[in-house]
């Protein structure tokens, strides 16, 4: 079965049809960059070219970096504020010409997706998927089960908003090395896990396609940490499956 997924992000809008059995993308992905600035018609206007692109007509799952709850959009760190309060769903649906549009959280997008088919595929207790990008998204399991809209990212840490200390922009923003970068998400890691004790984390995002560059640099996190399987696919991925669940 295939159903079309789209993953919006702070600095890329991408989609490709997903075969669920699978868990993998059926073509390669169409990527377009985010409007500046980010808002509601412009990056409707971007996601409709990127579905457009495959001559997709069906159903389509859609990922947003904020706290999304049916199909609103709640908080916007990343993205225009005038996202704020949109019925994102609606404005999508309409935008597509009434195709069906599920739409929620991008890190749970990604979790639920390593969860299914990836790296959390199996595993119980506690699991953090943390994507590490523009900023930083989370999606917290307990024996499978999710719990929507953590945004982990936002916690303080030393007086900071800890994505902007540790999210793969502030690498680039800061000209990092790995190795300085690298002991920001060790502190970062730390604190989640005093906070909730995960048994495992997974880092997606961009930056999973390089994991021997940072996590054998990481001391001092008690829980296992292994990189997303799907990489930076995840998100799309679970939009699809999202808008599965919809279908029905």
């Amino acid at each position: 079965m295939q159903i079309f997924g789209v993953d919006i992000g702070g600095s890329g809008i991408k989609g490709a049809p997903v075969d669920l059995e699978r868990g993998d993308l059926t073509q390669e992905r169409h990527k377009v960059l985010t409007p500046q600035p980010a808002i509601p018609d412009g990056v409707a206007g971007c996601v409709v070219e990127v579905v457009r692109h495959f001559g997709w007509d069906g159903p389509v799952g859609v990922t947003f970096p904020g706290v999304v709850t049916g199909g609103t959009i709640r908080t916007a760190a990343n993205m225009d504020g005038a996202w704020v309060g949109t019925d994102a769903a609606t404005l999508l649906a309409r935008e597509l010409g009434g195709m069906p549009v599920t739409v929620l959280n991008d890190a749970d997008a990604a979790g639920v997706a390593e969860m299914t088919y990836g790296a959390g595929r199996g595993r119980g207790g506690t699991v953090i998927l943390l994507t590490l990008g523009t900023g930083i998204g989370s999606a917290l399991f307990t024996d499978g089960r999710l719990v929507p809209n953590s945004e982990l990212g936002h916690l303080e840490l030393h007086g900071h908003d800890a994505e902007t200390r540790a999210s793969v922009k502030a690498k680039e923003d800061g000209e990092l090395t790995w190795e300085r970068w690298a002991r920001r998400v060790q502190k970062y890691l730390v604190h989640v896990e005093m906070l909730f004790s995960p048994d495992l984390f997974i880092i997606g995002g961009g930056v999973s396609r390089k994991p021997e560059k940072f996590l054998p640099l990481i001391e001092g996190v008690r829980a296992e940490i292994v990189p997303a399987k799907l990489q930076n696919n995840a998100g799309i991925v679970g939009a699809a499956m999202a808008a599965r669940a919809a279908k029905g």
